[in-house]
Order: C-alpha cells, then structure tokens, then sequence
C-alpha cells in the first residue's frame, strides 16, 4: 500500500510539473512581456534642433523619467523635429517623439509632408497633449490691418518653405477666402522665425505667422522698436477641416500694443510612442510625465495639465497611457 501511495505521488508532482511547463510557455508564447521596473529598458526619444524647444525639453522628461522609473534610461536624440520625427519612429529609429499634433494626424493618413513620398506611419500612438502652440498673426501696431482679410495684396510672411507654420499659415489663410498660390491673393515670403520677425521690424514684410510657444523670443527684439499685436483668429472656421486646432485666448500685454485679450488658435504638442512598448511601462512614464512635471527644469513643463491631456489629439492613444488618463477621468480616442 504504501508503495502505490509513493507512485500516486510521484505522478502527481510530475503532472504538476507539466502543467507548470505549459503554463509559462503560454505566458510566454501568448501573453505579452510583463515590464519589470528593475529590469534594464533602453529607449529612444527624438525631439527637434538644439536651439529650440523639444530638445531641452525632451532632456528633462528623460531625466525625471530615469529619476523615477527604476531601469529605464531614455536617450535624447536631436532632431529635424515633427516630420522627422514621423519616419524615425515609422523606420523603428526611435521610440518616443515629440510632435505637434497635426503632423501626427498627417503621418498616420499619408498626407501633406508624407504624401509626396506616398508614405504612411501606423505604428505610434499618443501619450499625451503638453502644451500649445499659438499660431500667431503679428503686424506692427501703427498698420491699419485689424482682420486676416485686410492681408489681401501684403506681404505675409508665411514661414519656412514646407515648415509646420507654413502649412498653418496656408490652411488658416485659405479658411478666410486667400490663397499665396501663385501670389493670388497675397505676396508669401517663406522665412524663419528671426528672419521674419527682422522683415517685420523693418518693414519689408506687413504679417508675420508663427507657430510656437506664446510669448516668442523671436520678436523680443522687435518689441523694443516696434510696437506689435496679433490678428484674431476664429476656431470654428478651422474645426470642421483640421481637428486638431484648438481655441486660444492670447492675453493682453502679451506683447507691447495688446492692449486687449485676442481669440487666437493653437495647436499641441504632443508626446508619442511607438505602439511596441509595453502598456505597463507606458503607464508609467505617463503617470510619471504629469505627477512629476515639476521636476523637468523647462518652462513648458508649467503648462502640463493631465485634464488637457487629449486636446486637440487626433491619433489614437497608447494603452498604457489611456489607462492612466483614465484613472484622471480624462476621455481618450
């Protein structure tokens, strides 16, 4: 008897065994990989040019994210910024990007600065909206154009040819009834944020666009002797064709002859990932993005608010990151 009751437990400890086998082949076959914090992740995140805002910014998130997710070690790679950005992530050249938000919807349908090429990207996902950035109408205080229509037969600089402002510059032109094309309606000078910000200080352009953080550094220079304010802008004309601007209200005092709040529009930018990364880490270096923005060390990280997380976001979210914008109650795509 006891040696059947020795043989019964033999075979049992063995079919254990085997069932143990099968389990974690399955975890290992057909479940995803469980992130472990201890374990060694490397990552890479594409920002912009070093001279301008993602780049120092995406150093900070790095380093708040290696601060505060044990393993993780994210490398902060310099840029030519949204477009760029787009095929790194679509070529598996990077794993995170900033992005404004409109070049994410562009990459993901094949369209503007990717339809040329034919190409189209898939494979990333939003984490978050940051921050917006304000497209803004400038002219000299003393000019007598108070309405985007008045810019018919001026020179407008529409900035940097093929550049993110150009296209906003064209799209929000087109929106009241003018068109550059062929100098049509209105005269284009396709240059840079300093360039421009020079041709309307010395009056060989009558409008500047620019698209960026709100006030510009660019136009410091010309504050100092050249009063200037901004054209308003209204949303709605722009929702139904572009999704991703959203309203904005410039305050006054923004710049030297404001004198009083101004309806604007802006667009965001956004932080991404490619869909791969694990749901758990993603969670985390969201959950870390926002309860630690005050750890970042760059003025745009003031303006993080996990409420505005999905503003003006086309492109569907990352797993991970909208399990945690929906633990904030923050409604997702």
């Amino acid at each position: 008897m006891d040696r059947w009751i020795r043989l019964l437990l033999v075979v049992g400890v063995i079919v254990a065994g085997l069932a143990g086998c099968g389990e974690r082949e399955g975890t290992r076959v057909d479940k995803p990989a469980v992130w472990k914090p201890v374990e060694k992740t490397d990552l890479i995140m594409a920002t912009g040019g070093t001279g301008g805002t993602y780049f120092p910014l995406g150093g900070g998130i790095a380093k708040v994210w290696k601060d505060n997710i044990p393993g993780l070690n994210v490398t902060v790679q310099s840029t030519g910024a949204s477009v760029a950005n787009v095929r790194l992530l679509g070529k598996k050249e990077a794993d995170l990007a900033l992005i404004q938000n409109d070049v994410a919807h562009y990459g993901r349908t094949g369209k503007e600065a990717f339809a040329e090429r034919n190409e189209k990207y898939t494979n990333y996902l939003a984490v978050a909206a940051l921050y917006p950035e304000v497209v803004q109408i400038v002219v000299r205080a003393d000019s007598a154009i108070q309405r985007i229509e008045d810019l018919k037969g001026k020179k407008v600089v529409a900035g940097a040819a093929a550049s993110g402002t150009e296209l906003a510059s064209r799209q929000i032109l087109a929106a009241y009834g003018l068109t550059y094309k062929d100098n049509k309606d209105l005269t284009p000078l396709f240059l840079g944020f300093a360039e421009g910000a020079t041709a309307l200080k010395e009056n060989s352009a009558e409008a500047l666009v620019i698209v960026s953080g709100i006030p510009n550094a660019s136009l410091a220079d010309v504050q100092t002797t050249t009063g200037i304010r901004l054209l308003p802008i209204d949303v709605d004309k722009l929702k139904t064709s572009y999704p991703f601007y959203i309203g904005y209200v410039a305050k006054a005092g923004t710049y030297s002859a404001m004198t009083k709040d101004v309806p604007a529009v802006a667009l965001k930018a956004i932080l991404v990932v490619r869909d791969e990364i694990n749901a758990d880490l993603v969670y985390e270096m969201a959950r870390t993005l926002f309860e630690k923005a005050g750890e970042i060390g760059h003025g745009k990280a003031r303006e993080f608010d996990v409420k505005l997380a999905s503003e003006g976001v086309t492109i569907p979210f990352h797993r991970g990151a909208a399990k945690y914008l929906g633990e904030k109650n923050v409604h997702v795509r």
